[in-house]
């Protein structure tokens, strides 16, 4: 299966809930109106848009019938997903992965698919030729290690671990000292999930982060936050507390393939600032995908 293939069938969900509403909504309707901006409206929150970005999808959307003069239900739902496409569009910028090793920290709550995500992102780096070595830094959730083992045994990768309570910034220390003695091209560092409203868990990533910057003091370093797109607006308000204790660079939104509330990515980028990098679309370790705005809008809108 192609790589957008992929991507629409992980979003068969999404598109059922978002474009067939949205589609209901423009087929019903004779005219343009606001009884047509209601209806539209009403689709865009069931699928898990937030009131905040709709109320600014649809203010774009009656500015532009008021400029264009659009009258053509059709032509309104062309100039909609064009609204919704600039507005996903990530930043051009890639991942910082410049230096040897670089560093790619894993952060998220518990059960947002972590361990997989990590599994997933060691196998595509493997297919490109990198050599990858992975710390098992979150000690603390009963068999995350082990879990962390089957996938990066599944990918072909280093696994740099210790014993279950151990002190995460120790395993990373290991985990470092591997990554430079095995001249690996990225270093990626699972971390711990629990609540994001913990005060430890925080102290715990600054933590690593002095030993990291005091280890490797002039490597690339990019922190992702994966996020389950399954809990939709509860995913942003993880994302925001995170990033009060820690900058982030990008999201990984997982079971995006289980979700029919895809249409938070729309507000991830609006509300957060941050760009989605990867979507995850489906159990099997190569279904972890880059993120693409005009791919995601096509597999959404397009027959």
């Amino acid at each position: 299966m192609g790589f957008f293939d992929k991507l629409k069938n992980g979003l068969a969900k999404t598109r059922e809930n978002l474009a067939d509403g949205i589609n209901r909504v423009f087929a019903s309707m004779g005219k343009v109106d606001e009884d047509m901006m209601e209806e539209l409206f009403d689709a865009l929150i069931s699928a898990d848009v937030s009131v905040d970005t709709t109320d600014k999808i649809m203010d774009s959307l009656r500015d532009a019938i008021k400029e264009k003069r659009i009258i053509d239900p059709q032509v309104a739902k062309e100039e909609l997903i064009s609204i919704i496409s600039d507005m996903v569009e990530p930043d051009t910028q890639d991942l910082k992965l410049n230096t040897k090793p670089a560093v790619i920290f894993v952060i998220g709550v518990n059960g947002v698919g972590k361990t997989t995500t990590i599994g997933k992102m060691s196998n595509n780096f493997k297919k490109e030729g990198k050599k990858v070595v992975v710390a098992a830094a979150d000690t603390f959730r009963a068999a995350a290690i082990d879990q962390l083992q089957v996938w990066t045994d599944r990918a072909g990768v280093d696994i740099i671990k210790q014993q279950e309570g151990a002190d995460p910034s120790a395993v990373l220390f290991d985990a470092i000292n591997a990554a430079k003695s095995r001249n690996a091209d990225i270093l990626i560092v699972d971390t711990a999930g629990r609540l994001h409203t913990k005060k430890n868990l925080m102290e715990e990533l600054n933590k690593m982060n002095r030993v990291l910057h005091r280890e490797l003091p002039n490597a690339d370093i990019n922190t992702l936050i994966a996020l389950d797109a399954t809990t939709g607006q509860n995913g942003i308000n993880q994302a925001k507390v995170f990033s009060e204790g820690c900058p982030i660079d990008g999201i990984i939104l997982t079971k995006l393939d289980g979700s029919a509330k895809g249409g938070v990515v729309i507000s991830i980028k609006d509300e957060l600032g941050i760009p989605v990098r990867l979507v995850g679309v489906g159990e099997g370790i190569d279904d972890l995908l880059k993120f693409d705005a005009q791919d995601f809008v096509k597999a959404i809108f397009e027959d």
